[in-house]
């Protein structure tokens, strides 16, 4: 038995991206109809599910069973999770702020420079991105420690991003709590619970891959490194505070609180 499933595995990619595409296209299709493209951040996980139930459909008798079915679960319910929440939170309000400065300057048709630079390339990402779970399918080695120690990371962070948006969306519902800086719960370890959750989600499904051989661990490392990155230094924790800076609090709350990692707050005079 071949300890890699290369041939189905470079179909699957395939059809992975296929699969990304179609969902950012339906998405922009919505957009289109609803005329906001803040529905683009549902599709992102949702489009991550869609890629890891069709992987799933694909390796039949290809890969390990429970592996399979592991990494699988395990993405779906990030995926879903998290488009339910973004639906929630963005119930009732017009277009993210952050779309409207991009398509501010946008050369001809806004809508077209949308598809390209959001839709486009975010499925491009999605594709990029699920590597792990695309290889985790196409590899026959029985579950090991190592898929379980993976399976505990994805959980560490799927609690920090799940009871960290939990946590903002119950301080942002109080109005007294207009104009001041959330730092309780998670928000008092890290400035960034909910990125640092998708950190140790995706480093967590890269241990299950790498839980069926060297050669699904090859193909996937990309994977972890650019959500990192993305995360740390792209449009997650970078943009963000570049967002709050200048807000009464933030420095203060800069000062104790670490940057992405947690830890305890730091006293200072």
């Amino acid at each position: 038995m071949s300890p890699f499933g290369w041939g189905m595995f470079a179909v699957g990619l395939g059809w992975a991206a296929a699969t990304a595409l179609a969902v950012m296209l339906g998405t922009f299709a919505l957009s289109l109809n609803l005329g906001l493209h803040r529905v683009v951040d549902v599709a992102w996980g949702v489009a991550f599910a869609a890629v890891a139930v069709v992987a799933f459909g694909l390796s039949g008798g290809q890969g390990d069973p429970g592996r399979r079915a592991l990494v699988t679960g395990l993405t779906v319910v990030w995926g879903l999770r998290l488009a339910v929440h973004i639906a929630r939170r963005g119930s009732g309000h017009g277009e993210d702020p952050r779309y409207e400065v991009m398509l501010a300057r946008a050369r001809g048709n806004r809508n077209l420079y949308a598809l390209r630079m959001v839709y486009l390339l975010q499925g491009a990402l999605v594709w990029l991105v699920s590597l792990p779970v695309q290889a985790a399918q196409y590899t026959p080695r029985p579950l090991s420690a190592l898929a379980w120690a993976g399976t505990a990371v994805w959980a560490v962070g799927l609690f920090f991003e799940a009871v960290g948006d939990a946590q903002l969306a119950r301080f942002k519902a109080d109005p007294a709590n207009r104009g001041r800086i959330m730092d309780q719960g998670l928000w008092r370890l890290t400035r960034h619970p909910n990125y640092f959750g998708d950190f140790c989600v995706w480093w967590g499904l890269f241990l299950v891959a790498c839980d069926g051989g060297r050669q699904a661990a090859a193909v996937s490392v990309v994977s972890p490194v650019v959500m990192s990155a993305l995360l740390i230094s792209g449009s997650g924790k970078r943009l963000l505070e570049r967002h709050m800076a200048g807000r009464p609090g933030w420095d203060a709350y800069m000062a104790r609180t670490s940057a992405f990692f947690p830890r305890p707050p730091r006293r200072y005079p």
